[in-house]
C-alpha cells in the first residue's frame, strides 16, 4: 500500500473499479456515442431508464450534467468537469452525484472516470476506470450496484450502435 489521498493508505487498485466492454464498432463511432449530446441520450442510464443531457461543454474545464429517470419519475442527477480529452481515445472527467440526488447513506464523493477506447481492427476496447477517493468510497459505490448499472448501460451501448452500423 502507498499513502494516498485524503491521508487513507490504499492503494490506487483498491480505490478503482474497472468495467472493460468491446464493441463491434469504429472507435470514431464510440467516442461521438461518448460525447453528442443526442447520441448519449440514446444509450446513457441502465436498462429502463432515459436520460437528458442538461449540460455538455466538451474540453477540459467543461462542465457535463445529465439527468436519468426511472420508470417510477425518480431522478438521478450526475455532473462533473472534463479535465482530459484525447479524441478519440480518452475521455476523463469527475464524476459526482447531482446536489439534489436523494439516497439514504453517504455517497462516494471525488470520483475521477476514464474511457479510454482502443481500435482491435474489428471493434472497440473500451476501459472504463473509476478512481475513488478512498477503498470506502469505492465499497460504497459497488455497494450501491455500479458494475451492473454500467453493464446495463453498456448493454444499451451495444445496441445503440448495432443499429447505426
Amino acid at each position: 500500500m502507498t499513502f494516498g489521498p485524503g491521508g487513507i493508505h490504499d492503494s490506487a487498485e483498491d480505490r478503482e473499479i474497472v468495467v472493460n466492454r468491446t464493441f463491434q464498432a469504429r472507435p470514431e463511432l464510440v467516442w461521438l456515442a461518448w460525447t453528442e449530446r443526442e447520441r448519449i441520450e440514446q444509450w446513457w442510464g441502465p436498462e429502463g431508464m432515459s436520460t437528458t443531457v442538461e449540460e455538455m461543454d466538451l474540453r477540459p474545464g467543461g462542465r457535463w450534467k445529465y439527468v436519468m429517470k426511472s420508470p417510477d419519475g425518480t431522478q438521478y442527477p450526475v455532473e462533473g468537469i472534463f479535465a482530459d480529452i484525447i479524441e478519440p481515445e480518452l475521455l476523463v472527467a469527475t464524476d459526482e452525484f447531482g446536489e439534489d440526488f436523494q439516497y439514504s447513506g453517504d455517497l462516494p464523493q471525488g470520483v475521477v472516470t476514464s474511457v479510454s477506447l482502443k481500435d482491435t481492427g474489428t471493434g472497440t476496447e473500451m476501459t472504463l476506470r473509476m478512481v475513488h477517493r478512498s477503498a470506502e468510497d469505492r465499497a460504497v459505490h459497488e455497494q450501491m450496484g455500479v458494475e451492473g448499472g454500467w453493464n446495463s448501460s453498456f448493454n444499451r451501448l451495444d445496441r445503440y450502435l448495432a443499429s447505426l452500423e
